[in-house]
């Protein structure tokens, strides 16, 4: 349960970063976009996070014993993102922030999680 738990908030990270990219390159199209070179960076990098977090999210559930590691990593990354977020008063985007790395690394750090990723 946890594993499946942790799988879920990795995917819907990823889908936000992807959702995030995506409309980053509907702007460049219809020409909002301030910076372009910029913007395609930005949009580049999130597509790229969100495939990476999808992929890891995958292997989280089906208990492949490397996913562990990139998954904490990336939620340890998450957390003074979403800190910095809190102090700026963007409390839409890093509340839910702070609860999705903080469920995720109590799942993923969880005994039950332990045994199933290190299981042999």
């Amino acid at each position: 349960m946890t594993l499946t738990v942790a799988a879920a908030v990795l995917a819907l990270e990823g889908l936000t970063a992807l959702v995030w990219g995506v409309y980053v390159g509907y702007e460049i199209v219809i020409g909002k976009a301030e910076d372009v070179p910029s913007a395609l960076a930005l949009a580049g990098f999130c597509v790229a996070v969100g495939a990476g977090f999808g992929w890891v999210a995958l292997a989280v559930l089906r208990a492949l014993r490397w996913s562990r590691g990139p998954a904490v990593v990336a939620q340890i990354f998450l957390l003074p993102l979403a800190v910095n977020l809190i102090q700026a008063e963007q409390y839409g985007w890093g509340i839910p922030l702070v609860a999705a790395a903080a469920i995720a690394l109590v799942t993923l750090l969880a005994p039950q999680s332990t045994q199933a990723l290190m299981d042999e």
